[in-house]
C-alpha cells in the first residue's frame, strides 16, 4: 500500500501535478508586475484616470460575472450595489474626525460591507428563482433605488450628488493621495486583492455548487444542495465586491451623482461582462479593458463611439456567444495540437481585408454624420488622419469602394479558412 502512495518525479503526469501552482499564480504575477510597470509607461494623468476607470470597471464587472456567468442570475439592476457603496464611501470622507483616523487604502472596504448588507437583504426575496423572475425583481429594485436618489437627499445629495476630498485621510505610510499616480496604485492593488478573492471563491464549494445551480438546479437539489442558498450566497458576494467598486469609485472621481446607480450603469456593466465572455472568469476584464477603451480613447476621436461600441457587441452576441474570452479560446485546441501556424496565413488574407472594409464603412458612416449633422458651411472633415470635403463625391466613391473591396475578399477567402481551421483543429496530419 505504501509503494502505491509514493510519486515518481520523471513521470509527465506528475511533474504537471508538482508545477500546477506555478502554473496557476504565473498570471496573477504577470498581472501584479503589468500594472505595476503601467504609470512608469503611461505618465499623464489622463492615461492614469483611464487606467483607473478601466480597473474600477474590471472589479465591477468580475463581480457582475459571479452572478451571471457562474451562477446564470442575469441582473438588470446591480449598478445600485456599486452606488451605494460610493455613497456611503463618499459620507465617510465628509466625516472629517473620523475620515481624518482612516487610512484611505481601506475606505473601499466599507463601500463593499453596505453593498454585501443591500444585498443581504435585496437576495433574501430576489434569489428565491432564477430566470424571468429575477431579472424583473432586480430591474424593479434598481428602478426603485434610482428613484429614491432624487427623494432620499439625505443620502443621496439628490440631482447634484455628493462630493468629497479624499486627501482628508490619515497618510498611509506618508502618502497622500495627491497625485493620481498614488490613487492609480491604490486602485491597482484592490484590483489584484479583489480578482484574486472572486477567483477563490469560484473555486470554493459554493463556487462549484454555483455552477451546479445555473446549469440544473433540479439535480442539484436532489442531491441535497439548496438552490436558492446558494443563489443568495453569489448574490450577497457579488454585492460587496461591486460596493469595493463604488468605494474606488469614490476615490478616484471624489463625486457620486444619480447616474452611478441607475439603469444605464446597470445596462454598461451587462454588455461589457457579456462582450468580454461570461463563461470564463478572465473574460470580464477583457471586457472592461475594450469597453473602457472605447469610452474613453475613441470617444476623444469620433462622437459615434457608442454606436460602435453597440456595433461590437451585437456582433458579439450574434457569431462569438463566448465573448473575447470565447474567441480567444477558441484557438486553444489548435495550439495543443501544433497545427496553429496553419492558420497564420488564412488569417491574413482574410481577416485583413475584413479589417479594411469595416473601416470604409465606418468612413461611410462618419461622413453620413458629418453631412447630416455639421454646421452650415462646414464641409471639411478630418477621417483618419486626412481632411477631404465630405460634399464632394469622390470622398463617398472612395470609401464605398474599399468596403465593398475589402468585405468583397473576405467573402471570397472565407471558405478556404474555414478548411484551415478544420484542419488545425482535427488530430494527425501535418502540423
Amino acid at each position: 500500500m505504501n509503494e502505491q502512495l509514493k510519486t515518481d518525479p520523471t513521470k509527465p503526469a506528475q511533474r504537471m501535478r508538482a508545477g500546477s501552482m506555478t502554473i496557476t499564480l504565473l498570471p496573477w504575477i504577470i498581472a501584479s508586475i503589468a500594472m505595476l510597470v503601467l504609470p512608469m509607461i503611461f505618465t499623464n494623468n489622463s492615461a492614469l484616470t483611464i487606467m483607473n476607470q478601466m480597473s474600477i470597471t474590471i472589479i465591477f464587472a468580475l463581480a457582475y460575472n459571479m452572478l451571471l456567468g457562474q451562477g446564470g442570475m442575469l441582473s438588470f439592476g446591480h449598478a445600485v450595489y456599486a452606488g451605494v457603496g460610493g455613497f456611503f464611501c463618499m459620507h465617510l470622507m465628509n466625516m472629517s474626525d473620523f475620515f481624518a483616523a482612516m487610512p484611505l487604502p481601506i475606505l473601499p472596504l466599507f463601500g463593499g460591507l453596505f453593498g454585501m448588507g443591500l444585498a443581504l437583504i435585496v437576495g433574501s426575496f430576489s434569489t428565491r428563482s432564477a430566470g424571468t423572475v429575477f431579472a424583473m425583481i432586480s430591474l424593479g429594485v434598481g428602478e426603485l433605488i434610482a428613484a429614491s436618489s432624487v427623494i432620499v437627499v439625505a443620502f443621496f445629495g439628490g440631482e447634484e450628488g455628493i462630493s468629497g476630498d479624499r486627501t482628508y485621510a490619515q497618510p498611509f505610510f506618508g502618502v497622500e493621495f495627491l497625485q493620481q499616480q498614488e490613487v492609480y496604485y491604490l486602485t491597482a492593488a484592490w484590483v489584484i486583492i479583489s480578482a484574486g478573492l472572486m477567483y477563490a471563491w469560484s473555486r470554493t464549494p459554493v463556487g462549484r455548487m454555483a455552477n451546479a445551480v445555473r446549469d440544473n438546479p433540479e439535480r442539484a437539489e436532489f442531491l441535497g444542495y439548496s438552490a436558492r442558498w446558494v443563489r443568495y450566497y453569489s448574490f450577497v458576494a457579488s454585492g460587496f465586491f461591486a460596493g469595493v467598486s463604488g468605494g474606488l469609485f469614490a476615490i478616484n472621481y471624489e463625486i457620486l451623482t444619480e447616474e452611478n446607480l441607475n439603469a444605464a450603469s446597470s445596462g454598461v456593466i451587462l454588455l461589457v461582462t457579456f462582450l468580454g465572455g461570461v463563461g470564463f472568469f478572465f473574460g470580464p476584464i477583457i471586457g472592461a479593458i475594450v469597453f473602457t477603451l472605447l469610452q474613453t480613447v475613441l470617444s476623444l476621436q469620433t462622437e459615434l463611439w457608442a454606436f460602435y461600441a453597440g456595433s461590437l457587441f451585437l456582433a458579439t452576441v450574434m457569431f462569438f456567444p463566448g465573448g473575447l474570452a470565447g474567441l480567444i479560446m477558441m484557438h486553444v485546441p489548435a495550439i495543443k495540437l501544433g497545427k496553429w501556424k496553419l492558420l497564420i496565413a488564412p488569417y491574413f488574407k482574410t481577416l485583413l481585408p475584413a479589417a479594411i472594409g469595416i473601416l470604409g464603412l465606418s468612413a461611410l458612416v462618419e461622413m453620413t454624420f458629418h453631412y447630416r449633422h455639421g454646421a452650415t458651411g462646414d464641409n471639411e472633415m478630418t477621417l483618419f488622419w486626412t481632411t477631404f470635403d465630405s460634399h464632394t463625391i469622390m470622398p463617398w466613391i472612395i470609401a464605398g469602394a474599399i468596403t465593398v473591396i475589402g468585405i468583397g475578399i473576405a467573402r471570397l477567402t472565407a471558405a478556404d479558412l474555414k478548411d484551415s481551421w478544420n484542419e488545425a483543429n482535427t488530430a494527425g496530419g501535418a502540423s
